[in-house]
């Protein structure tokens, strides 16, 4: 099937650049439900049989306009979640979150303090993903779902799940509502085609 992987869109967290990964988490701004409404215009002519969501309120708000069009419930999975920045909750100094993210590529054991580790983070992201599959599957297998989550648990399961190699985010940034798009079956064996607008075939 194919999954339409999605970032919300803008909050004042966003703006602010504050670090916003605790429930319920900010709501999106003025602009951020004007990009809801664009992902809805432009994924309004795909065959998708669901729509998904983080239980982020933010994620939820960006989902809406596209689940309404196409007369859907949204369904949420808290495994969509963002990754959890624990005792860093709402900081706006980023570098010892993206440092202790980027260390799990060597020891994924290693904890965020007061939040998760790699491992943690990994299983119920990737059980949230088969999850969706099933679901789909088990409905049509020619189906497709979008499921709307977050920056940088996106970035960090798209790296370890597709084997990305570490140059690949030089150059492309993971913007408010960007679309990754992949294809994957039951067994859960991912493949990008697409990162937002750019059309991928290695991986």
């Amino acid at each position: 099937m194919r999954l339409y992987l999605t970032r919300h869109g803008q909050t004042s967290a966003n703006v602010g650049r504050q670090l916003d990964t605790a429930v319920p988490g900010r709501d999106l701004t003025d602009l951020g439900r004007q990009q809801a409404t664009t992902l809805a215009q432009k994924m309004r002519g795909e065959p998708l049989a669901a729509v998904y969501s983080s239980d982020l309120v933010r994620a939820q708000q960006t989902a809406a306009p596209l689940a309404d069009d196409l007369g859907l419930e949204i369904v949420t999975l808290g495994g969509l979640r963002e990754i959890q920045a624990g005792d860093w909750e709402m900081t706006t100094d980023w570098m010892p979150f993206v440092e202790a993210v980027g260390r799990w590529g060597v020891d994924p054991t290693e904890r965020i303090p007061g939040g998760e580790s790699g491992v943690e983070f990994m299983t119920r992201y990737a059980e949230a993903l088969h999850r969706i599959v099933s679901d789909v599957h088990a409905r049509d297998a020619d189906a497709a779902a979008l499921a709307v989550s977050h920056g940088a648990a996106m970035r960090v399961w798209c790296a370890a799940a597709l084997g990305l190699p570490p140059d690949w985010f030089t150059g492309r940034a993971l913007n408010n509502t960007l679309v990754v798009t992949l294809e994957g079956d039951p067994g859960d064996n991912w493949r990008l085609l697409a990162w937002g607008d750019e059309p991928v075939s290695n991986w």
